[in-house]
């Protein structure tokens, strides 16, 4: 029983939400210094919102039936094993603890922190939720570029610093290009399963071939970002060691690998995303 809530937890994205926690930390302790609990609620409430957002996708995926026919890994409610129900009961219980600790550090930090913490469980939700999901638009790679990227790393530096850092915004645009490019290669691979139940993802929208060069766009993008970095924080440049693990994944990617074969560059790009911001935080509070 337990086995099949952490497969619907999807641990295989929980780098979108660690990543931009630590390169945010590093930026705190590089320019200030850091407060241990307030990076810890961090995580949690980073942690919990990709979580809750998974859950909320698989319930709303399976009551509308966009995931009766997947390539990807089973789900929850599509593949029947727990009640939509029960899926939902779990959405929410990850939103809560999101809640419960995003207002802890709002006590701690300030009442802004309730409006930026509002906005990213709103996200979590209505990405495959509610009569109008954004994602069912093609709108989902800007908000996890927005709410998995600068958001949260940005965040995570706040709530230690007390302001907005700009090294903070710089990084964060690299950590949400990776954690773009993870939605992107997802998306990728269900390209003829979303267009045939009617969700016009981005992939969907641009069609195969330019999804592939979005892809690779987002991951060269998230290392052209590292030098301007490293011209305030020059150990950045451990974060192009990296670099040999983009390989395998783009060349996949730009060979043409569809279908199940795009669930390893799934996987590969969570690799590289949790190496990359690794090294990245690693340059940065050097």
């Amino acid at each position: 029983m337990t086995s099949r809530w952490v497969i619907g937890a999807r641990p295989r994205t929980l780098p979108a939400a660690v990543v931009p926690v630590l390169v945010g930390t590093a930026v705190a302790s590089s320019q200030g210094g850091i407060i241990v609990w307030r990076s810890m609620a961090a995580l949690v409430v980073s942690v919990a919102i990709q979580v809750a957002t998974n859950y909320a996708n698989d319930y709303s995926d399976g009551v509308r039936g966009t995931d009766d026919v997947r390539v990807g890994p089973v789900r929850l409610v599509a593949g029947g094993l727990a009640p939509a129900k029960a899926v939902k009961r779990a959405a929410f219980a990850a939103f809560g603890v999101a809640g419960v600790f995003g207002l802890a550090l709002t006590v701690a930090v300030g009442p802004e922190l309730l409006v930026v913490g509002a906005a990213s469980l709103a996200a979590g939700w209505f990405y495959t939720g509610g009569s109008r999901p954004y994602g069912y638009v093609g709108l989902g790679e800007v908000a996890v570029f927005v709410f998995f990227g600068v958001v949260a790393t940005v965040g995570s530096a706040y709530v230690h610093l007390e302001h907005v850092s700009g090294l903070a915004v710089l990084a964060s645009v690299a950590v949400g290009l990776l954690a773009t490019a993870l939605l992107v290669v997802n998306n990728l691979r269900d390209i003829p399963t979303d267009a045939a139940a009617g969700k016009r993802t981005l992939a969907v929208r641009l069609g195969d071939r330019s999804t592939r060069v979005l892809y690779v766009a987002c991951v060269s993008g998230a290392f052209a970002v590292v030098p301007p970095v490293a011209l305030a924080r020059p150990a950045a440049l451990l974060t192009f060691i990296t670099l040999v693990l983009a390989q395998r994944p783009v060349k996949a990617v730009l060979g043409g690998s569809s279908g199940r074969d795009l669930i390893g560059v799934l996987v590969a790009t969570g690799q590289l995303q949790l190496a990359f911001g690794l090294m990245l935080a690693l340059g940065i509070a050097l």
